[in-house]
């Protein structure tokens, strides 16, 4: 009897621990990769074509709409991390995208030039357009920035620095939009790379706030402590009163969560949810109908193909705990990856992402036949 109940914490231990950290694929049944432009799929199509990219490679695309329709941009140049990796944009207010143009660079005023990375396109309920980017030589090195807009992205405002907080330069969102709650404050969804002494690396969640327009911003605590989970990148799903949910790529194979009850002040402690993700970034939306689409790689890394960033998913969730991917976006050799996802206000999907590294896709989607 004392062995029982020495050896039941011990095995329920070794199989919360053994479950945190993987993700039963197999236990899914994933629909056969969409063909353009059957059931909800509405649009399917390239932001630009291979032949005319500005830039040998591209990644991290975000969307926005904007008076008239939408603008896209994503960072570009000869390889991710190198100098002359800048932010592009491209606008679709006639129903086609329009030649991609530079919008900003990381030139320095002491002349050196360093890589830019990830923007973010935010539009607020009153205010300009914002476009959030990192600039560094690397993700443990990089500080934020930002650049508005009046005219819907036809010309920006000179970039500032987002200035410091508790874990050093801010960042502002990492790779996800921010949302805005009912008493107008902005919640960036930011996260830190980082290594200790010993050279170790440690992924940690946090938030960057801002109370006024995003004038200024106050970071808040990690909430995860890098060690069960590397999470970052994540993205916030808003639930019925104060309740907030986050959804987080980690390196341990899983996605991961936390919630909020009190409109992002606290945090619960960082758990596994029942979906894969093979160390690569998601997005997320929590529709008018309250449904919550995630856009994820439904894949682990090194697990034979579909693996890593070979499949993209949808998944669709009624309360943010049980998901049901309802569409493959992507299943073939090659990289799709980090996505982008926005509802717009005729209540249509629009989703972009990395297309093999050389352009942006673009897809529409009805949301009720999700």
């Amino acid at each position: 009897m004392i062995i029982n109940r020495l050896l039941s914490p011990i095995i329920f231990l070794f199989l919360a621990s053994y479950i945190y950290g993987q993700a039963d694929t197999a236990s899914y049944s994933l629909p056969d990769p969409v063909k353009c432009c059957e059931g909800s799929l509405i649009i399917s199509e390239p932001i630009f074509t291979l032949e005319n990219s500005p830039t040998l490679r591209c990644h991290a695309s975000t969307i926005e709409e904007i008076n008239g329709g939408f603008i896209a941009a994503w960072f570009g140049g000869t390889r991710e991390g190198q100098a002359d990796v800048k932010i592009w944009i491209s606008n679709n207010t006639r129903g086609n995208w329009s030649q991609p143009i530079e919008v900003v660079n990381g030139i320095q005023g002491n002349g050196l030039q360093y890589s830019c990375w990830n923007p973010v396109l935010f539009k607020p309920e009153s205010g300009p357009l914002m476009l959030f980017y990192k600039v560094g030589p690397s993700p443990q090195n990089w500080w934020g920035m930002l650049t508005t807009s009046d005219d819907s992205g036809k010309t920006w405002s000179k970039p500032i620095e987002l200035g410091t907080g508790i874990h050093g330069k801010l960042i502002g969102p990492a790779k996800n939009k921010p949302v805005q709650l009912e008493d107008k404050t902005i919640i960036c969804p930011a996260s830190i790379e980082y290594q200790d002494e010993s050279g170790e690396l440690f992924w940690r969640v946090f938030f960057e706030i801002s109370g006024d327009g995003g004038k200024s911003w106050e970071a808040t605590g990690y909430i995860n402590d890098g060690v069960k989970f590397d999470a970052i990148q994540p993205c916030i799903l808003t639930h019925t009163g104060k309740r907030l949910q986050v959804l987080c790529r980690s390196r341990q194979n899983v996605i991961t969560q936390s919630w909020s009850y009190d409109s992002g002040l606290t945090w619960s402690n960082m758990s596994a949810t029942s979906l894969p993700n093979p160390d690569s970034g998601i997005d997320a939306v929590t529709l008018a109908d309250g449904r919550h689409v995630l856009v994820y790689n439904h894949t682990q890394s090194r697990s034979g193909f579909p693996e890593g960033r070979n499949m993209l998913n949808i998944a669709v969730s009624e309360n943010g705990l049980n998901w049901k991917p309802v569409m493959t976006l992507e299943q073939q050799e090659g990289e799709y990856s980090y996505p982008s996802i926005i509802q717009s206000s005729d209540g249509l999907l629009h989703i972009t992402y990395t297309y093999r590294r050389r352009t942006v896709k673009h897809l529409v989607i009805d949301p009720e036949s999700l």
